[in-house]
């Protein structure tokens, strides 16, 4: 494992994205550049940051949006984490081959280095969430990197409702867990349901801190985004740090772009496995139920 410093500081970019994924692109470098000069160490995007969500909607026209990684945004934010000295996670639409598309997120360290990629392991299909139509599932398991700033691991939007994903990825050695994320209410929803729905969100997320003894930090978008006409969706935001204890050290606004600059312990997670110890105590020979579908009674 690499030397990494106990504290370090996150930068959740947080924002509203417009039809123009070059406008898009060009906000999150300047939030990037803004956030490192405020002190973080680690950015993180929030899930295909370069584009509205345009699952909302079925179209073969989006797939011309993916590109391969390495590739063209990679290449520049390769550069910008060596020129800062920044690890730089960034969430893409990957076009890994003719007809193949991910929803991937790029793990870039200090030095440049493009340490590799998470592809998103769960793939929704809800009303205005037909990521189906776009993206296959990953095929690379749940991944953990060794980084100037400690060890990472990812999982996306979808996937951070999932414990079998969390504890996998802790099991891995992660610290932390990033979150690129999209998520948001239906307004004719919100009035009803939005509160549930939002606090359901954060608590699965405190639970995953909790469980495995570290950190997890989302990071949402915020707009109302109606591509395809209707109602659309109405991104919560609300990007948070959760500590190993479950609590939410740090949370951003609902409706404005914001950065969220976050200092966290590494010593802590240590500290939370050896106090909390769920990984010693697991039962692994009484799991194997976990592989199945359903158990019939």
């Amino acid at each position: 494992m690499k030397k990494s410093p106990e504290k370090i500081t996150l930068g959740l970019l947080q924002h509203p994205c417009g039809p123009d994924p070059e406008a898009n692109f060009a906000t999150v470098l300047t939030a990037a550049r803004a956030a490192a000069a405020d002190g973080a160490q680690v950015i993180c995007t929030q899930e295909l940051f370069r584009t509205e969500y345009f699952c909302q909607i079925e179209n073969h026209d989006i797939f011309r949006l993916a590109e391969p990684i390495p590739g063209p945004t990679t290449e520049v934010f390769q550069a910008l984490a060596r020129e800062l000295g920044v690890v730089v996670v960034a969430s893409l639409f990957e076009n890994r081959a003719p007809g193949l598309f991910h929803n991937t997120a790029a793990v870039i360290d200090a030095d440049g280095t493009l340490l590799g990629t998470y592809r998103k392991m769960h793939i929704p299909d809800d009303p205005l969430y037909y990521e189906k139509f776009y993206f296959t599932p990953g095929d690379q398991g749940f991944r953990t990197w060794d980084t100037a700033f400690g060890r990472l691991g990812v999982l996306i939007c979808w996937d951070q409702w999932f414990p079998e994903a969390a504890r996998l990825t802790a099991l891995a050695g992660a610290e932390v867990l990033l979150c690129p994320t999209a998520i948001g209410w239906h307004p004719s929803e919100k009035a009803a349901e939005g509160a549930a729905q939002h606090a359901a969100w954060q608590t699965i997320q405190r639970s995953h801190a909790v469980a495995n003894g570290c950190y997890v930090a989302a990071i949402n978008r915020v707009g109302h985004e109606v591509p395809a006409g209707g109602d659309g969706l109405e991104f919560w935001g609300q990007s948070f740090v959760a500590a190993p204890s479950g609590e939410v050290i740090a949370e951003a606004g609902n409706a404005q772009a914001e950065t969220l600059l976050v200092e966290i312990d590494r010593a802590q997670v240590n500290e939370a496995r050896t106090h909390w110890p769920f990984l010693r105590d697991r039962r692994i020979d009484a799991y194997d139920g976990l592989t199945e579908r359903f158990l019939d009674a």
